[in-house]
């Protein structure tokens, strides 16, 4: 299996780290001619997005790269127009409901309990029962966190199935297709990473890569 993460290569290596301990091949590239290469997509965290996306002015948004955002929608765009898995990470699953039309909170009011302070944060959160995520974690769970933006009116096929106690959206799903998201980051919670105050984030790292296998059989 051999996913792309679509990233910049001095900012992924955790990513990098976690998918080969897992089996998989994964490559860092922005520049790709054709996804025929690649069984699935990771979109990796980041910066802030440009809210001209999302059809707003500034308001909150701290440094953005828009050549780069719209470097990643075009992979994403591409991805999915082939229904190969996706999984998107932080400002993946932001960029993932910014694709099917959603929209975002540029600085949430509650910022201060989810935002990097030198290290991540850690918070409980619900799952759907029926979700990916409450299948593989349960209905309660923690994880860590590192953002102070956050998705807010939802795209179209988008369901939210994770959020923080503060109503903050932590985890989604599309309806049919095998895009998956979660605003926290399972790279930085399996294997050397692995905390005791939260989940183990090779789970759905994991899940991710079985998407692939069942993908491959279709196409």
């Amino acid at each position: 299996m051999k996913v792309l993460i679509a990233g910049e290569k001095d900012k992924t290596s955790n990513y990098v780290n976690a998918m080969e301990k897992l089996g998989a091949d994964a490559e860092v590239s922005l520049h790709v001619p054709s996804i025929t290469s690649y069984d699935g997509l990771i979109l990796p965290g980041g910066g802030d997005i440009d809210p001209r996306l999302f059809g707003q002015l500034p308001r909150g948004t701290r440094a953005f790269d828009p050549v780069l955002d719209r470097v990643q929608l075009a992979i994403l765009k591409a991805f999915i127009l082939d229904r190969k898995p996706v999984l998107g990470i932080c400002k993946g699953m932001q960029l993932i409901n910014i694709f099917f039309g959603g929209d975002m909170v540029q600085d949430l009011p509650t910022a201060k309990a989810h935002e990097y302070v030198g290290r991540d944060q850690i918070h409980e959160t619900l799952a759907g029962e029926e979700s990916v995520l409450g299948r593989l974690y349960g209905r309660q769970f923690a994880v860590n966190s590192a953002h102070h933006q956050g998705v807010d009116l939802a795209g179209r096929g988008i369901l939210y199935t994770q959020s923080a106690a503060d109503g903050v959206v932590e985890g989604l799903e599309h309806n049919f297709l095998p895009v998956i998201g979660v605003q926290w980051h399972p790279e930085r919670l399996c294997f050397e990473h692995k905390r005791e105050d939260a989940v183990d984030g090779s789970m759905i790292l994991k899940y991710f890569l079985g998407t692939l296998k069942a993908a491959e059989k279709l196409h």
